[in-house]
C-alpha cells in the first residue's frame, strides 16, 4: 500500500491516459475573512451530533449490537439516506420514505448553510475536473424532477447535481472494504469527512484496488468511482468523533431517463418494443462503458498518477 498525504489543496489523480479516475477535493482556503472549519466543517458536525441526539434514543447512539445481529454491510455506524431512489424493484423513481419528524430533521439540516457550502463547494469542483460526468448528472436529474414533480431535491440544482445524501452519524463512522454497487459505474461519489479527529493517526480513505491509503482530513472533500473502487477508512481514536456526509445518484435514475421514463422490465417484457430497438439496447449495453469513461476529462496539468 501506497501513502497519500493529503493536504487539502484540490488534486487530481489520473490514470496511464491521463484521465481524471478520482478528484481530492479538499476544502476552499480561507480568504476576505472566510473561515472554512470555523464556519462549515465544526457547525455541520455540531449539527450533525445535535440531529443523531433528535434521531437515535441510545445515548449517543451507538449501541453494541445484539449476538447474532447482521451488522450492516458498510459498517456499525448509525447512518440515514435521503433523496431520491430507483432500484430494488421500484416502478419509478421515489423519495426515500422517512416519518414527517425524520424528513423534518434532514430538512434542517440541509437549509444550513454549512452543509450549503459543501454542497456548493463539491459541485463546483465536480463541475471542474468532469464537466462532462458533471452535465450527464445534472441533465440525469433535471430530467427526473422535471417528469415527475414529486421528487424532491435535497439541494437546489445551483448547489447540487447529486439526487440522494448519507449522513453517516457515527459517532466514530468507521467502515469496512465496499462498494457501492447500486451507484453509476463510472460515476462520482462525494465523500466528505467530519468531526473531531487527527487524520495523521487515523480516518483515512483506503482505496484497495489501487493499494492507496489517503489521509483525510476533516472538513475536506473526496470524489470517486465509488461502485468500482473497493473502499474503507481507518480506525481513530477511542475518543474521537468521525462522520461523514456523502452524496450519490443511484445508477437506477440513469437507467429510467435513458429508458424514457421506463423500466428495463417494462420495457423487455412490452409487446410494443421492436426487434430493432432490442437490438439497439443490447449494442448500448457493450458500448456503456466505454461511452461512460469517455466522461473523464483528460488533464494535462499537474497531476498525481496512479
Amino acid at each position: 500500500m501506497r501513502q497519500v498525504y493529503f493536504d487539502g489543496e484540490p488534486t487530481p489523480f489520473v490514470d496511464a491516459d491521463r484521465r481524471i479516475l478520482f478528484c481530492l477535493a479538499g476544502s476552499p482556503p480561507d480568504r476576505n475573512g472566510s473561515d472554512w472549519e470555523g464556519d462549515v466543517s465544526v457547525p455541520a458536525a455540531e449539527a450533525m451530533t445535535g440531529a443523531a441526539i433528535d434521531i437515535y434514543t441510545v445515548p449517543r447512539w451507538q449501541r453494541k449490537r445484539a449476538a447474532g445481529e447482521a451488522t450492516p454491510r458498510r459498517g456499525g455506524h448509525a447512518a440515514k439516506s435521503v433523496g431520491a431512489s430507483m432500484g430494488g424493484g421500484q416502478v419509478k423513481p421515489q423519495n426515500l420514505a422517512h416519518s414527517p419528524r425524520l424528513l423534518a430533521i434532514f430538512a434542517v439540516l440541509f437549509a444550513l448553510k454549512c452543509f450549503e457550502r459543501i454542497s456548493g463547494y463539491t459541485n463546483s469542483i465536480f463541475m471542474a475536473f468532469a464537466p462532462d460526468l458533471w452535465k450527464f448528472y445534472r441533465d440525469t436529474l433535471d430530467a427526473v424532477c422535471a417528469h415527475d414533480p414529486d421528487i424532491i431535491r435535497n439541494f437546489s440544482a445551483k448547489f447540487s447535481v447529486f439526487s440522494t445524501a448519507t449522513f453517516n452519524f457515527g459517532p466514530r463512522t468507521v467502515t469496512f472494504p465496499h462498494i457501492d454497487f447500486r451507484n453509476l459505474a463510472w460515476g462520482w461519489c462525494a465523500i466528505t469527512a467530519l468531526g473531531n479527529y487527527d487524520p495523521d493517526r487515523g480516518g483515512h480513505l483506503v482505496l484497495w484496488d489501487l493499494k492507496l491509503i489517503i489521509r483525510f482530513p476533516p472538513g475536506s472533500t473526496i470524489l470517486i468511482p465509488s461502485a468500482i473502487l473497493r473502499h474503507s477508512n481507518t480506525n481513530i481514536g477511542r475518543h474521537e468523533t468521525r462522520f461523514s456526509f456523502t452524496q450519490f445518484t443511484p445508477a437506477g435514475l440513469f437507467r429510467w431517463v435513458y429508458n424514457n421514463f421506463r423500466t428495463d422490465k417494462d420495457i423487455n417484457t412490452s409487446k410494443h418494443t421492436s426487434a430493432a430497438e432490442h437490438e439497439q439496447r443490447k449494442q448500448d449495453r457493450r458500448r456503456r462503458w466505454a461511452e461512460g469513461i469517455k466522461m473523464y476529462r483528460t488533464w494535462q496539468g499537474d497531476v498525481r498518477t496512479l
